[in-house]
Parts: C-alpha cells; structure tokens; sequence
C-alpha cells in the first residue's frame, strides 16, 4: 500500500489474541504491517460491499427494457407539472 495521502484519522479496533496472533502472522508473510494488512483488506472488503449494494445489474432483457423506456418518454402527469410550475415561480421570483 502506497503512502501517497495524509493520514488524517485513526481507527481502534480491539480483539483477543488468538485474533491478534493471526493477523500478526498474516502480515508477516505478506511483509507489510499489521495496520497496513488490516487497512489494506478492510478497504478491499468494504468497496466489496459497497458496490454490492449501491450498482445495479440487469439481465439482458430488462437492460434493453430500461433503454426503450428511456427513449418513449411519458406524458408528465398533472403533479409532475405542478412542480415544474412551482419551480419556475421559485427560480424566476
């Protein structure tokens, strides 16, 4: 892990020492530290996670369905138009 950026705040975490031993090993065999090990595979399970829960993945079908959606725009309904006037008034007032 490269030190390209300010390290500006600082993260404790406890466990016991069976925890400990192995996280300790761990990062011996891959010749970092251990806050770099845990840094290192914390953040690599965390944008894991977050890409799980914030992307979104059609099948085929739905893709193309989404698209020809996108290209047959609706009518605006009449709430819809009333926020377009409210808008307007807002942004010009």
């Amino acid at each position: 892990m490269e030190n390209s950026t300010a390290k500006e705040s600082r993260l404790n975490i406890r466990c016991d020492a069976r925890a400990r031993e192995l996280l300790d090993k761990a990062a011996t065999y891959a010749h970092v530290s251990i806050s770099e090990f845990v840094l290192t595979h914390a953040l690599a399970a965390a944008e894991k996670i977050v890409q799980a829960h914030e992307n979104i993945t059609l099948q085929p079908e739905d893709f193309h369905a989404f698209l020809a959606a996108l290209d047959t725009p609706t009518e605006p309904n009449p709430a819809l138009k009333k926020a377009f006037k409210r808008h307007a008034k807002q942004v010009s007032g």
